[in-house]
């Protein structure tokens, strides 16, 4: 039995990062991989890393404590200016598999935009979940999602891009649209989902949950709280209603579809867009 590990790094007003790697072996690959279980809380600093906290842990494993700080350290400060898509330059600089070089650039990119995911009901997570959703993000958020000659595309949120979610508002203080867009929903799924009955009764505060978070986002702070928002907003009261994964995803892809028959609506590549990202989210995060 190995006793977990935490290794912090710390970034200034910047929350804790806080991860589940799986094990892999010892090669040139190795060396940048974790070669046992561990959780890391990792707070970034973008200018000076503190030493691992684990003196107090299992001096066994204090070798590959260390090298696993330094490794994120080291690609944290080569890759965070880089112009170019985030798991090429990492793969091409340290010469990682795919599968490792996007690990590695999850928490670049979670570090970097300061995510919160750290948080007592975010543990059940693990960094595959986490890892996920930051590949979601770059592909569909970032600026690099849009234009790629951009200077630090896969880092950057694309801020023109949160602005626009301000305009999703109208779904839900437009009643009649709300009415409306409840409407086509429950339409499509009568017969098809075992909750629609609670689905029926808690769409307007799932929708304005959804639409709540999209309005938000814009302010730094509420970018960080994007995990805690779904599972409070979304996934906590679904999970309390009993829904299964596949309620929640007829569910979702039935909300994102249905706006396109409101002709009232106009801001439908801006939501399409968000809810990509959020629907792949929740269903990832979906779980015990």
């Amino acid at each position: 039995m190995w006793t977990p590990w935490i290794i912090s790094l710390q970034m200034a007003r910047g929350p804790s990062l806080l991860f589940q790697i799986p094990p892999t072996g010892r090669t040139c690959h190795g060396y940048y991989a974790s070669t046992f279980q561990m959780k890391k809380a990792v707070c970034w600093h973008p200018s000076k890393l503190s030493e691992p906290a684990a003196q107090a842990q299992d001096p066994h494993h204090a070798e590959d404590a260390h090298r696993e700080f330094d490794n994120f350290k080291r690609v944290f400060k080569v890759v965070e200016e880089m112009k170019g898509p985030l798991v090429e330059n990492i793969h091409q600089n340290f010469l990682l598999s795919d599968r490792l070089a996007r690990d590695y650039a999850a928490i670049v990119f979670f570090a970097n935009s300061r995510f919160e995911t750290g948080k007592k009901k975010l543990q059940y997570l693990t960094f595959e979940d986490f890892a996920f959703c930051a590949e979601q993000l770059i592909q569909n958020w970032t600026l690099g999602a849009v234009d790629s000659m951009v200077e630090d595309m896969d880092v950057d949120l694309d801020k023109e891009f949160l602005q626009d979610l301000k305009d999703l508002k109208v779904l839900i203080t437009d009643k009649d649209m709300m009415d409306q867009h409840k409407s086509l929903v429950c339409t499509a799924l009568r017969g098809k989902l075992q909750v629609f009955s609670e689905m029926e009764g808690s769409f307007k505060n799932l929708s304005r949950g959804l639409v709540n978070i999209a309005g938000k986002l814009m302010n730094n702070k509420d970018v960080r709280d994007l995990f805690i928002d779904l599972v409070e907003k979304f996934i906590e009261p679904c999970k309390s209603d009993k829904w299964s994964l596949n309620d929640v995803r007829l569910f979702l892809t039935q909300h994102t579809n249905s706006v396109r028959a409101l002709d009232a609506f106009k801001h439908q590549a801006v939501w399409e867009r968000y809810m990509r990202v959020i629907q792949s989210c929740i269903l990832k995060m979906y779980h015990d």
